[in-house]
């Protein structure tokens, strides 16, 4: 039987609020520091806060950022509209990895994330508000700066990226699709094969923003439309529907020491929305995050 209304036991606790002059979206948990990097909506700028809500911090980048990853050596790849810069936290230098050829001057990069085999995956979208096209690729980026248009169009809104726990599946989402597709993948090669239909979702269900995967093969999924978080299960149902206490959740992130707290982000300024719209939340959840 499917939760709709999933609990988490003691709620969401916000750990960056709007009022701190940031819009946060996509995240990614780095480890080492113990805080969580999320790009900001608001203005070209990347920022950081530990799990605790201490030490938030702030880095200039030229334009927009649509998302970030985490590289071995520290340093953070963030996407840009066109390109891929490489961010070190810790001087604050930026330096651009790759330019993004070939794509439609109304594309822009969105969804991206550091995947099992040490790459930048990325991909782009329309930014069209009417008569959207489906123009948009999946690109992987390796640390050199080589560049691989993996999937040649067919999308109109790349997001909700994420990887099995043995590495050997990985997921894609069109957000406006709306769509989940899941593929064979080689951690080894980066190489993706055998794609499949993993699920279709309505505006009532929650359209697939970003997404992460837990240690037991389960699909996270924001669903921006609905408010809600959606947990699928390997083969694609729907086992659980967590509300959120915001008007559009943009990615779920695991982090912690144990990976066992959910980090949630989400779009500010929503039509009828509510005043923490753009809040960066925090939940223990029952589970842990895949690797």
């Amino acid at each position: 039987m499917i939760n709709k209304n999933a609990r988490f036991k003691d709620g969401y606790e916000i750990r960056c609020a709007p009022e701190r002059g940031f819009k946060g979206r996509k995240s990614c948990l780095d480890d080492r520091r113990n805080c969580v990097f999320f790009v900001d909506m608001g203005k070209p700028a990347v920022n950081s806060v530990r799990l605790d809500g201490s030490e938030f911090r702030s880095w200039p980048v030229p334009e927009l950022a649509g998302s970030i990853g985490l590289g071995e050596s520290g340093n953070l790849i963030v996407s840009q509209p066109k390109s891929l810069l490489v961010l070190n936290p810790e001087t604050g230098r930026l330096r651009e990895l790759v330019r993004v050829e070939g794509e439609p001057p109304e594309n822009r990069l969105n969804d991206g994330k550091t995947g099992p085999d040490g790459a930048f995956w990325v991909g782009s979208m329309d930014t069209k508000r009417e008569r959207r096209e489906s123009i948009g690729s999946l690109f992987r980026v390796t640390g050199d700066g080589r560049i691989t248009r993996v999937i040649e169009r067919g999308m109109f809104v790349s997001n909700g990226l994420a990887w099995s726990p043995d590495h050997l599946t990985m997921y894609h989402s069109d957000s406006a699709g709306p769509w989940i597709n899941r593929y064979d993948f080689s951690p080894a090669t980066g190489a993706v094969t055998n794609p499949t239909r993993f699920a279709e979702l309505s505006e009532q269900a929650g359209r697939p923003d970003g997404a992460a995967c837990d240690i037991e093969g389960r699909y996270w999924s924001a669903g921006v439309s609905a408010g809600v978080i959606n947990v699928f299960s390997p083969t694609g149902a729907i086992l659980k529907t967590y509300p959120t206490e915001v008007t559009a959740p943009t990615m779920p992130a695991f982090c912690g020491e144990n990976l066992d707290y959910l980090v949630v982000t989400s779009l500010p300024d929503r039509p009828n929305g509510r005043d923490i719209d753009g809040s960066l939340m925090i939940a223990k959840t029952d589970t842990r995050g895949a690797l």
